[in-house]
């Protein structure tokens, strides 16, 4: 059997459960044919690039399969059929990834940046290629346009 990573976009106003229920149907007809989820991500609702059918955002999921290709095959006609489903993309790989994602890991890697000191995001680092600039509190007020001595002899 092929080995195949599998990622679909659903709409962003069904349920987390309408979606996590959408990939038990595929995984259904998936084991019907002779084949079997691997591994099944869900990543959240993201925003999306460009719209697609009127909808700015979705909620993606991955499945890792491995299978037969008419089961792949019949599993998209029933994604083309479902209204719910935006997009979906299949690609054969020669061995399925171990562990999560590249996304989980990504989110992970986030969920850690966060709370550290200067900011949410953890602060910057240190540029050591540029000299401090200080305090920069002695500027002095700025002068206001009230001020100008050429608007004063009515030249302007």
């Amino acid at each position: 059997m092929a080995l195949y990573e599998h990622v679909y976009l659903a709409r962003q106003d069904i349920s987390a459960q309408q979606v996590e229920t959408l990939t038990e149907q595929f995984k259904t007809i998936i084991e019907s044919l002779g084949g079997k989820i691997e591994k099944n991500e869900y990543w959240g609702v993201k925003s999306l690039a460009y719209r697609i059918k009127k909808n700015r955002k979705a909620h993606f999921s991955l499945l890792n399969i491995d299978a037969p290709p008419a089961a792949l095959t019949e599993m998209e006609r029933q994604q083309g059929i479902n209204e719910d489903i935006l997009r979906f993309m299949t690609i054969r790989v020669d061995e399925l990834e171990a562990g999560p994602s590249a996304m989980m890991r990504k989110r992970d890697d986030d969920d850690r940046d966060r709370g550290g000191p200067g900011g949410p995001r953890g602060g910057r680092p240190d540029r050591g290629d540029r000299p401090d600039r200080g305090d920069r509190g002695d500027r002095g007020p700025r002068r206001p346009r009230d001020d100008n001595p050429i608007a004063d002899e009515g030249g302007f």
